[in-house]
This record gives C-alpha cells, sequence and structure tokens, in this order.
C-alpha cells in the first residue's frame, strides 16, 4: 500500500503520517524502486491503534509510553488500563472542583488559592475593611503555603474567626496606626490578643518548630511602630505559652507512662 492507500483505509491523513513518522511514533517502511513508500498490513494495524489511542485524548508521547510498554498485548487490556487511568483523572478533576468551590465559597469576590481548610476557615470570618485583618489573612496565606498548622489547626482558630469581638480587637489594632511605642494601649490590646486565643494552638505553635529566620523581622516591619510592638509582644506570649504547654504535655505523657 502507498501512504494515499493506508491512510484512507485507517482513516487518517497523510500530513499525519508523515508527522507520526517524523515523531519517530511509526516506523517509516523502505521504499521500492519506484521511490514509493510500501506500506503493509502491520503498518495499517500500529496505524489505526495510533489513531484510536490519540481518540481517547493521549498525547503522542503517551501514545508512545503506551506502545513501548504494552507491545504484544491485545489492544483491549491497553483500554483497560486507559479506562482505569481516565477514572482516576477523573477523580482529582472532582477534587480540584471541590477545592475550587470551596475558594469560590470563602471569597466569592477575590479568590485565593488556598488549602480547602483555610477556605473553611475564611468562610467564617465576617466581612470587614480593617487593614489588620487583611494583613493576618495574607499571613495565613503564607502559612498555608508552607503546609503549617493544617486541618487541625484551622479548626481550633475556628470559633475565633467567626467571633464579631475579634473585629473590635482588629480595629484596636488599626487606631494604634499613627501611635507611639510608648502608648499605653500597647500592653492591654497584646494581653487581650493572647487571652483570645485558644490554648490549644499555643500547644501546636511549639510543635510546628522554631519560626523561619528573618521571618519575624520581616513581620513586624510591615507594621507601624506601635503596631509592630503588640505583635512582638503577641509572638513572644505566643512562644512562651507554646514551649510551657510543649513540657506540660511531655510532662503528662511520661507520668501516663509511668502507671
Amino acid at each position: 500500500m502507498r501512504i494515499g492507500e493506508i491512510a484512507a483505509l485507517v482513516g487518517v491523513t497523510t500530513r499525519a503520517i508523515r508527522h507520526y513518522h517524523h515523531v519517530g511514533l511509526l516506523p517509516e517502511p523502505e521504499r521500492k524502486a519506484n521511490g514509493y513508500r510500501a506500506y503493509s498490513v502491520r503498518d495499517a494495524v500500529l496505524l489505526a491503534r495510533v489513531r484510536r489511542l490519540t481518540e481517547l485524548g493521549l498525547s503522542l508521547d503517551e501514545v508512545r509510553d503506551v506502545l513501548a510498554d504494552d507491545a504484544g498485548r491485545e489492544l483491549a487490556d491497553v483500554l483497560e488500563e486507559l479506562d482505569a487511568d481516565l477514572a482516576r483523572q477523573e477523580a482529582e478533576l472532582r477534587e480540584r472542583r471541590l477545592r475550587l468551590a470551596a475558594l469560590l465559597a470563602a471569597s466569592p469576590g477575590e479568590v485565593d488559592p488556598v488549602s480547602p481548610a483555610l477556605a473553611a476557615l475564611l468562610a467564617k470570618a465576617p466581612p470587614t475593611d480593617s487593614p489588620s485583618a487583611a494583613k493576618d489573612r495574607e499571613h495565613l496565606l503564607l502559612l498555608d503555603t508552607r503546609g503549617s498548622g493544617g486541618e487541625e489547626l484551622y479548626g481550633l482558630l475556628g470559633a475565633l474567626a467567626s467571633d464579631p469581638a475579634v473585629l473590635g480587637l482588629y480595629e484596636r489594632l488599626d487606631a494604634l496606626a499613627d501611635a507611639g511605642v510608648d502608648d499605653p494601649r500597647i500592653a492591654v490590646l497584646a494581653e487581650e490578643l493572647v487571652a483570645a486565643v485558644p490554648d490549644e494552638v499555643f500547644a501546636m505553635v511549639h510543635a510546628d518548630g522554631p519560626v523561619v529566620p528573618g521571618f519575624q523581622e520581616a513581620l513586624l516591619a510591615d507594621y507601624a511602630p506601635a503596631q509592630a510592638e503588640v505583635v512582638r509582644r503577641v509572638m513572644e506570649a505566643f512562644m512562651a505559652k507554646g514551649s510551657r504547654k510543649g513540657r506540660e504535655g511531655r510532662t503528662g505523657g511520661e507520668g501516663r507512662g509511668a502507671t
């Protein structure tokens, strides 16, 4: 068979066949004395297989892998494996769509690529124009990118995020934008911020390990001086309480192990 004949038999174009030759997907048969390629039935079977696989949505690289890995196998066996692979891809697509739905529910106007757990947490927070609340959201996005905390931490923060009183704390922090570092409101606000955080969060902060070098300095530089002093005191209290909670947890565990 000539190239036009095998193309008509299999239902592809001669251009496609030449491209398959070029990329090494379809072996190029020897030419006869007259210069024409002579295709065999075996070439037609292979070409038909390539067509079927590409119609399933496989790329040419994927088709090449299938042909190399499954040489000599029945096409039905290969298609069954392809069907299973497509089922896995469908499951992955469903999971991705669920994540996108969670993002859209969390912030219909401005969607951030966050984990489903953080998206659920952000959805609980009441709307606010507070700059400090916006900064807190950005910090959570950063920690979420690092994989810090995860579902357990976000679950513990759920009640805090939905508490309307937290907005008042953010607004009081906003009010310190033009204050000095000796402002008496600093110490009171820092204590109230620490008191608002569930004790379990402190233990998780300790267990999560040391802060990335330079992160605390960069975080404080993002605030006005008086606000930075509040945040610095809160961070110090976090580490102190977290360390204490961690020691209590180890002591409790040792005590239970001895009995």
